[in-house]
């Protein structure tokens, strides 16, 4: 059967599920949550209704595949993430799910499966808005979690991540001990089909591009900066020790750095996307004592992201030097850049070419699970599907032709391995 016909059944999945997880804004999907959950279980049911296998892995992943498959075979694997960011929006991760199960209904349904047998795996825990971690699933899957990551504490809940996870289903003693969940001697290829979570496609008209590469990251979820309160009327600036203006100023040189890599041609993007003080004793007259904020920096290159992030502590050494402060970090977060397979990524090149879709190469700013699949060894693809309003808000407004068309290109990749 041609693919486009499912156009309506993929409208119904997303449709359901954004009702599943609507919190009155966006939808909600936390990482081994409620709304998480919620939309594993719709799935499952959706599967078993239409003959497919629906069943976890030991990381509690949802795993997708016909009966009748050759489970010692090596398979295309397909997937992506079931959790969204707090008040996010539809798209993001799920459909990279949808794509695959789209593509595991028309093998049943036409009783045509591929040559190479298809897998879709729906990841829980990609997030890291909800433990200050990503990749949690498929890290638990490719052993990939430390103790130090199991002892992360939910934001809002204050559980553990192993606790979590345990809750979920997952073989947390086989997690703890970084056991290889996943046998990636039965991998063909990895497949994930995301949203562009930029404006890049928007603007140049693209519905799909295929993905070459994906930055990695340098984090840090809290620093702290410790200066001394006092009156804002009493203290005069040249004995402040105002934690504030420290940060401000911190802020203000990384972006120059930052202002001149760009000149240079150096790939890096910088984030502090949060800054505070502490409501219980903030005020308009008060010199700010302590001001938490958070660190990112993202690049394709391992020694962009390590030579910024030693620039960060050089310029944190001096500013407590002129400013009498002094900054306390909590523990890094790296994630590795990586390189997606030539092959594939010539695959799916072809098959948009034959398709008749326009499409370009575009580089991967956010993070995705097929990063760690990546830097496994194991040959990844990836396409991206053109989104308007930017990706983790409510407006996520990917075209659902431009989904089927991202689909078609999937079914034929895998028809072509």
């Amino acid at each position: 059967m041609d693919i486009l016909e499912l156009k309506p059944l993929a409208a119904q999945l997303f449709n359901d599920i954004r009702a599943l997880s609507f919190d009155g804004v966006g939808v909600t999907r936390g990482s081994y949550g409620a709304g998480e959950t919620a939309a594993a279980d719709y799935l499952r049911e959706f599967a078993l209704r239409e003959g497919i296998e629906a069943g976890t892995d030991r990381a509690a992943n949802l795993v997708f595949h016909l009966p009748e498959a050759d489970r010692d075979a090596p398979a295309a694997w397909v997937g992506s993430h079931l959790d969204s960011v707090p008040q996010g929006g539809n798209y993001d991760g799920l459909a990279g799910i949808v794509a695959g199960i789209l593509c595991l209904v028309g093998q049943k349904r036409s009783g045509r499966p591929s040559n190479v047998p298809l897998k879709v795996i729906g990841f829980r825990g990609e997030e890291s808005a909800w433990f200050g971690k990503a990749y949690m699933g498929s890290g638990a899957a490719l052993g990939k979690l430390s103790a130090d990551d199991l002892a992360l504490r939910h934001r809002q809940s204050g559980q553990t991540l192993a606790a979590c996870m345990e809750a979920a289903g997952a073989d947390i003693e086989a997690v703890r001990a970084q056991t290889v969940l996943f046998d990636k001697s039965k991998v063909r290829a990895y497949l994930e089909l995301h949203i562009e979570q930029g404006p890049v496609m928007v603007a140049r008209g693209l519905p799909l591009a295929v993905v070459p590469g994906i930055r990695g990251n340098v984090r840090h979820n809290r620093i702290a900066c410790i200066g001394e309160a006092g009156h804002s009327g009493a203290v005069p600036r040249w004995l402040r020790k105002d934690a504030m203006f420290a940060v401000a100023e911190l802020i203000t040189r990384l972006d120059e750095h930052w202002r001149v890599l760009l000149e240079r041609g150096i790939d890096l993007v910088v984030t502090t996307g949060m800054v505070s003080t502490s409501p219980e004793e903030h005020s308009v007259s008060r010199i700010p004592g302590t001001v938490n904020f958070s660190f990112e920096a993202r690049s394709k290159s391992v020694d962009t992201l390590e030579g910024f992030y030693q620039l960060m502590r050089a310029e944190c050494k001096a500013i407590c030097r002129d400013r009498g402060v002094c900054f306390e970090f909590d523990r890094r977060m790296d994630s590795a850049p990586a390189t997606m397979d030539s092959q594939l990524s010539g695959l799916l090149a072809e098959k948009c070419r034959l398709q008749g879709t326009p499409f370009e190469l575009v580089p991967s700013g956010a993070g995705h699970d097929a990063s760690l699949f990546a830097n496994a060894g194991i040959p990844t693809g990836m396409l991206f599907i053109r989104n308007e309003n930017g990706s983790h808000n409510p407006g996520e407004a990917m075209d659902l032709d431009d989904f089927m068309l991202g689909t078609g290109v999937l079914e034929q990749a895998i028809g072509s391995l």
